[in-house]
């Protein structure tokens, strides 16, 4: 549900530019991720700083696309997000001592703590590569197929590293006693 829940505004913002194009579509997003932070926010009493640096970027990038009517700022948006992503992920990790991916899985998974590094540094990459592939479908590929790339392409992209980042950590996953199964 959290997946559908981040990928809202995202499909409101897909839906809009089929029907109204990409500046109606901007305002969607923009409308649709402030909404998505007052919901948390009443729901919960805490925003994630994620949601919120996501509600910053749109904000500011979608309002430039809308003040300038320049879809490149929009076009920008996802690439300095995910080199954001990235760049806090790896400055934790390195000046800090933390481990963000460890702090959002270790209640499910434990793991050991070279494993955890690289975990991080992973999806680190994973975020610097998808802000690189943004851009290239960007400025090299309509509109349309952008639009289309940022909703389904990234989506899938980020859909098959989890399913390899758990083919990498099922090793350390407890295994069913299969003595259990066999009364």
């Amino acid at each position: 549900m959290k997946f559908l829940f981040d990928l809202f505004p995202v499909i409101l913002f897909f839906v809009a530019f089929k029907f109204f194009g990409i500046f109606t579509a901007t305002a969607v997003a923009i409308v649709a991720t402030i909404a998505q932070i007052v919901y948390v926010k009443i729901k919960h009493g805490v925003v994630e700083k994620m949601l919120l640096l996501s509600g910053v970027i749109i904000t500011v990038f979608g309002g430039a696309t809308l003040l300038l009517k320049d879809p490149t700022f929009i076009q920008w948006k996802p690439s300095i997000l995910y080199w954001l992503f990235a760049a806090g992920l790896l400055i934790s990790q390195l000046f800090f001592k933390k481990n963000p991916m460890r702090s959002l899985m270790e209640k499910q998974v434990k793991l050991p703590d070279n494993v955890w590094s690289a975990l991080n540094v992973a999806w680190a990459l994973l975020f610097t590569a998808l802000g690189f592939i943004n851009l290239y479908v960007a400025f090299n590929y309509s509109q349309d197929t952008w639009v289309n790339f940022k909703l389904f392409g990234i989506t899938g992209i980020m859909f098959g590293f989890i399913i390899l980042q758990t083919m990498m950590i099922s090793k350390y996953l407890p295994k069913e006693d299969d003595k259990g199964d066999a009364q």
